[in-house]
C-alpha cells in the first residue's frame, strides 16, 4: 500500500523511535492547532471518518466520544488499553515499539475532546520492552510541553500515567481493567452502567484501544474524508493485520479494510507455507473468532461486514493460518485450554462450562470421545455464549461452533460408535468428565 495512504509510517521499524524521528515522520505537527478547536468538532470529524474501535468490538470511536463528552459534570478520565492478551495478536505491541508517539497524540487529542485532564495507559504485564519505551516517549513528550501544565501555551493540560498489568487476559476487558486500575482483582463489571457514564473512580471513562487512538492524529491532520475514502462502506480506513502461524513470512502489516484475505495473505505474508492448495482454515480476528475453511478463505474479505455474514468477526485483526500439517481438533482444544486457565470463575456457565469444553474435546482428540459428544459441545458452547457479565464465555464458545460447523466429520470419525461405548459413569475420571 502506497505511503500516503498508511497511517504507521514506521511499523517496520525503518527509523528510530525518538520524539525527533516521530517529529521527522509528522507526529505532533499542528497539535496546538487541534487542541484550540471546539472539542466538539473534534468528536465530529472522528464520528464522520467512520473510525471503528481496533480493540475488537468495532464500536464507532466517534460515538464512544460523545457518550462520554455528554455525561455529568465533573471528572472524567481517559484510559488507553494497551492490555494485548488475545492469542495471535501483536499489532498493538509494535506500534507501542516504533511508534509510541502517536499513541499519545491520540491520547491528548481524545483527551480535550471528552474534557479529561488525567488518564492512564494500561499496558500488559509482559511487555516489558514496550513499557520501557512508552516510559522515555512520555517523558520526551513533557519535556517538550505536549504533555502537563497548558499544553503547548493553551488552556489545555493533561497528565498521561503508565500503569503496567500483571498478565491477566480478563484485564482486557475494560471493565476488568477498570478495577484492576483501582487496585482489585481484575473482574468484569454488570453493565449498565456503562464506562461511559460510570467508569474509573464511579466517574465517566473513555477507554479506546492503542491503534484506535494512534490513527487519530492523522485522521484529523489529512481529514475525515480521506480516512472514509479507504476502505469499504461501513468499515472504513486502514487497520494493522498480524499475519501468524503456516505463512511463509508472519508480519504485521497496515493494509485496507476490505482487502481479500487471499490476497493478505498471499501479498503481504509470502503466502501459505506448502501453497494456497495446502490450507486448511484460517482464524480471521483471533483465536475467540470462529475460524473459515479453505472454501471460504478463498472469498473471505477483511472487513466488519463480510466476516459477519461469514458467521465469523474481524475481532482484533489477528490473522491465524492453518494449513494441513495440523491437527484442526488439537489447535481448538489449544484454544479451550486458554480460556479454561483464564477464566475469572466470576460467571457459572464460563467457570465450568470452559472446563467441560476442554474436557469434551481433550477426549476427542484423544480418540475416546462417545457417541453423541458432537451434539453435546455444540449444546454446551451455544449455552455459554451470551450468558455472561463479559465476552470471555463466548470467546470460548465460538472457536468450537466453528470447529462443528465446518470440520463436524472430523470430530465424529473420532467417536466411539454405539456397539463400544464404555459402561455408565462409574469412574472418578468419568465423574469428572462429566461434572457441570
Amino acid at each position: 500500500m502506497a505511503s500516503d495512504r498508511r497511517i504507521f509510517t514506521n511499523l517496520q521499524k525503518r527509523q528510530g523511535v525518538s520524539l525527533q524521528d516521530a517529529l521527522g515522520r509528522g507526529d505532533w505537527h499542528g497539535t496546538k492547532g487541534l487542541l484550540q478547536e471546539e472539542p466538539g468538532s473534534l468528536i465530529e470529524a472522528v464520528l464522520h471518518s467512520g473510525l471503528r474501535g481496533r480493540g475488537g468490538a468495532g464500536f464507532l470511536t466517534g460515538k464512544k466520544w460523545s457518550m462520554v463528552a455528554q455525561a455529568s459534570s465533573g471528572p472524567r478520565y481517559l484510559v488507553v488499553n494497551a492490555d494485548e492478551s488475545e492469542p495471535g495478536s501483536c499489532k498493538d505491541r509494535d506500534i507501542l515499539r516504533y511508534e509510541p508517539h502517536k499513541v499519545l497524540e491520540g491520547a491528548l487529542i481524545a483527551a480535550v475532546a471528552i474534557g479529561a485532564t488525567k488518564g492512564f495507559v494500561y499496558i500488559r504485564g509482559e511487555y516489558g520492552e514496550e513499557a520501557a519505551i512508552l516510559e522515555r516517549a512520555l517523558e520526551e513528550a513533557y519535556t517538550e510541553g505536549f504533555l502537563g501544565h497548558r499544553i503547548l501555551g493553551t488552556e489545555h493540560s493533561f497528565d498521561l500515567i503508565l500503569h503496567k498489568g500483571a498478565g491477566a487476559y480478563i484485564c482486557g476487558e475494560e471493565t476488568a481493567l477498570l478495577e484492576s486500575l483501582e487496585g482489585r482483582r481484575g473482574m468484569p463489571r454488570l453493565k449498565p452502567p456503562y464506562p461511559s457514564s460510570v467508569g474509573l473512580y464511579g466517574a465517566p471513562t473513555l477507554i479506546n484501544n492503542v491503534e484506535t487512538l494512534a490513527a487519530v492524529p492523522t485522521i484529523l491532520r489529512r481529514g475525515p474524508e480521506w480516512f472514509a475514502s479507504l476502505g469499504v462502506p461501513g468499515s472504513t480506513g486502514t487497520r494493522v493485520f498480524s499475519i501468524s502461524g503456516h505463512v511463509n513470512t508472519p508480519c504485521n502489516v497496515e493494509a485496507e479494510l476490505g482487502i481479500p484475505l487471499k490476497d493478505l495473505i498471499n501479498t503481504h505474508a509470502g503466502g501459505v507455507q506448502g501453497g494456497w492448495e495446502n490450507l486448511l482454515a484460517v482464524i480471521p480476528g483471533g483465536v475467540s473468532v470462529p475460524l473459515l475453511p479453505k472454501a471460504l478463505c478463498e472469498q473471505a474479505c477483511m472487513d466488519y461486514d463480510s466476516l459477519s455474514r461469514m458467521g465469523t468477526a474481524l475481532g482484533t485483526g489477528s490473522v491465524i493460518v492453518m494449513n494441513r500439517s495440523i491437527d484442526i481438533v488439537e489447535a481448538i482444544v489449544r484454544s479451550a485450554k486458554f480460556y479454561m486457565e483464564e477464566s475469572c470463575g466470576q460467571c457459572s456457565p464460563c467457570r465450568e462450562g470452559t472446563g467441560w469444553i476442554w474436557r469434551l474435546l481433550k477426549s476427542v482428540q484423544a480418540g475416546e470421545g462417545r457417541a453423541g459428544d458432537g451434539d453435546l459441545l455444540q449444546s454446551v458452547a451455544t449455552q455459554m455464549s451470551g450468558r455472561t457479565i463479559c465476552a470471555l464465555a463466548d470467546a470460548a464458545a465460538w472457536p468450537v461452533m466453528g470447529l462443528m460447523r465446518h470440520f463436524r466429520a472430523e470430530v465424529e470419525e473420532r467417536l466411539q460408535p454405539p456397539s463400544v461405548l464404555l459402561p455408565p459413569v462409574s469412574s472418578a475420571v468419568d465423574q469428572e468428565r462429566w461434572a457441570w
